[in-house]
């Protein structure tokens, strides 16, 4: 009898212990085992300008120039940026900062500057949260969207989100999106390439601006 009591008070004892117990498997635990997968696969990309808009998230002066990784994306975003106009494309800024009164006048550089009507004070990480932008991409048959966007993880990601979401199909060229170190640029690079939901993967494509063609 004795023994039977015991037993059953140790196995009673284990299992407060067991249950009473963090789990140690859980992300944070096994950081250091984590292996970064490869690259997403980037394409080339053939885009119709009468379809497609370019977004220029973001890319303002005082952002912008405190990021180095920022900094060097500037030419991309010129590159970019030089084609869509020379193809007579819909494009749309928007801008944040200078205490929700910045204008075109704060865009990081001079050669990208927005005209009348192409944009907007929006801040958050979903551009199409409470903007044109939406309106905008409709009115002008939009099907396609391109997004260059300061920072990478912060407004090109939920942005491109957003635009998965309302049927639109993405295209991100990586060379000109920034964020504040390669970390933040490589985990939303494999987001949106291939760890999010397939909704958004299956309508997103991966390029640089040297890879794409009109």
């Amino acid at each position: 009898m004795r023994s039977s009591r015991f037993a059953i008070a140790a196995a009673g004892a284990l299992l407060v212990t067991a249950l009473g117990s963090p789990s140690v498997a859980d992300v944070i635990s096994d950081w250091n085992k984590a292996v970064v997968p490869p690259p997403p696969e980037l394409k080339e990309v053939t885009v119709d300008p009468s379809t497609t808009a370019l977004l220029l998230l973001d890319i303002m002066k005082a952002g912008c120039s405190a990021r180095p990784r920022c900094v060097a994306a500037v030419p991309n975003i010129k590159r970019i940026h030089d084609m869509a106009r020379a193809h007579n494309m819909v494009v749309w800024y928007s801008l944040v900062g200078n205490n929700g009164k910045s204008t075109p006048a704060d865009v990081m550089d001079p050669a990208i500057t927005p005209r009348a009507g192409e944009w907007y004070r929006q801040g958050g990480a979903d551009k199409f949260v409470g903007s044109t932008l939406n309106p905008l991409l409709h009115q002008a048959g939009i099907k396609t969207v391109i997004i260059c966007g300061n920072s990478y993880q912060g407004a090109a990601l939920g942005t491109a989100n957003g635009a998965a979401q309302r049927g639109y199909k993405v295209i991100i060229p990586v060379d000109c999106s920034a964020g504040e170190d390669e970390f933040h640029e490589l985990y939303a690079t494999y987001h949106l390439g291939k760890g999010g939901p397939v909704a958004l993967t299956s309508n997103v494509t991966l390029t640089r601006t040297t890879m794409i063609k009109f």
